[in-house]
């Protein structure tokens, strides 16, 4: 959660009579996080915001289903290979690795979202590798590009409209614990740091222009692993004013600010957001190291406690061969793993790095969907040879 934020008509104290021009009275929506005692945004509606019928569900994705336990070895996905059928995003939305935390997947969407949708399970985090388009929601109308984070906050009601005629290829990342930023940026009051590696003004926050009917009236809400259809009585985007530390942001990942060192630093550095059971980091062009004698290559390492998951999304990924953009490695715990034969050496005397990559680093292992296994590189483990 970032900084409190007020836009629109909001009283002059929370929990009193608000009126609307008309004289009517305006109705208070609290939306609260960890009961009453986390961050929290009230809204405040023409109508009464919990008024909707049960609906048929005609609409959500294939969730994530484990595949039999495999050997365990280095993989390599390519998600460049996916075949994914054209529709909206709350459609055509593939999972491909997963645990109890976090679901990883790729989205292509062709189409607006044709309902209002609402993951009651998780967090979202979506990166815009292609595409562009709006985040509609109850908080106004928010404008996301190539290389942007999309943070979606659990519950929010909202829609996805990709620009027409782009193409969109999206890195979706269902967080079920929750994403904050991590504390070693922040400070007692909850601050960004001057040391830490962004700052507010690189958050992008919704345009508020009040109430607004699309005619859309349908909702589709995922809650413990399934979809839930309703509708609403009234126009759910009539929302005159709201006030609080709960909202939709975004954040382009060209906005971190990198560190360099000596030698090499560990990926904690270029930690970004944190979530139950992981650290979501970025790897943004950046100088490297400048000891006299580093190895700017990161060097082996056992990852005895975490999956490494990486999307790479740009640039010259000199510690790998055969990775492309679009590319997925998984790295499990149990097993060491780290550059391709030649890569560590050949990169002593190197200056700079333009590679551009998403990382999860998780506690929990991951497990593969059947589609994952659909693009997976057979040769990736021998690779290393």
């Amino acid at each position: 959660m970032l900084d409190r934020q007020v836009r629109g008509e909001v009283p002059k104290k929370h929990h009193v009579q608000m009126r609307l021009a008309g004289g009517e009275l305006a109705y208070e929506e609290c939306f609260t996080r960890d009961g009453f005692d986390g961050p929290y945004t009230i809204l405040y509606h023409q109508k009464r915001p919990h008024t909707q019928r049960i609906a048929e569900v005609a609409h959500g994705w294939h969730l994530p289903e484990a595949v039999p336990a495999r050997a365990l070895a280095k993989r390599h996905y390519k998600s460049f290979d996916l075949k994914v059928e054209a529709g909206p995003s709350v459609d055509c939305r593939v999972p491909l690795l997963f645990n109890r935390d976090v679901s990883l997947g790729i989205c292509k969407p062709t189409d607006p979202d044709p309902v209002y949708f609402s993951d009651a399970d998780a967090d979202q985090l979506i990166f815009m590798f292609e595409g562009a388009g709006e985040l509609v929601s109850q908080y106004g109308t928010l404008r996301f590009e190539k290389n942007d984070y999309l943070f979606i906050p659990r519950s929010v009601v909202h829609r996805l409209v990709p620009d027409a005629g782009v193409q969109q290829y999206w890195l979706t990342m269902e967080l079920n614990g929750g994403l904050h930023l991590p504390r070693q940026w922040r400070n007692e009051v909850g601050q960004l740091r001057m040391d830490a590696p962004y700052c507010h003004r690189d958050f992008r926050l919704p345009a508020f222009v009040g109430p607004a009917d699309e005619g859309i009236r349908k909702l589709l809400i995922k809650r413990q692993g399934a979809f839930h259809g309703f509708e609403y009585t009234d126009n759910p985007l009539d929302v005159v004013g709201w006030d609080g530390s709960v909202y939709p942001w975004v954040f382009p990942i060209l906005n971190f600010q990198p560190r360099a060192g000596l030698v090499h630093l560990p990926p904690t550095w270029h930690g970004t957001f944190a979530c139950r059971g992981g650290l979501i980091c970025s790897f943004v062009p950046r100088v490297v190291d400048f000891h006299p004698e580093a190895i700017p290559c990161p060097y082996p390492h056992s990852s005895v406690d975490m999956d490494e998951f990486l999307f790479y999304c740009d640039g010259n990924f000199t510690s790998r061969r055969g990775i492309l953009p679009g590319s997925i490695s998984h790295h499990p715990s149990g097993i060491a793993h780290g550059p391709h034969p030649g890569a560590y050496e050949a990169s002593i005397g190197t200056k700079r790095t333009d590679e551009l990559a998403v990382m999860l680093d998780v506690l929990e292992p991951l497990h593969a969907t059947p589609a994952a296994l659909n693009i997976e590189d057979p040769g990736y483990q021998d690779s290393f040879i």
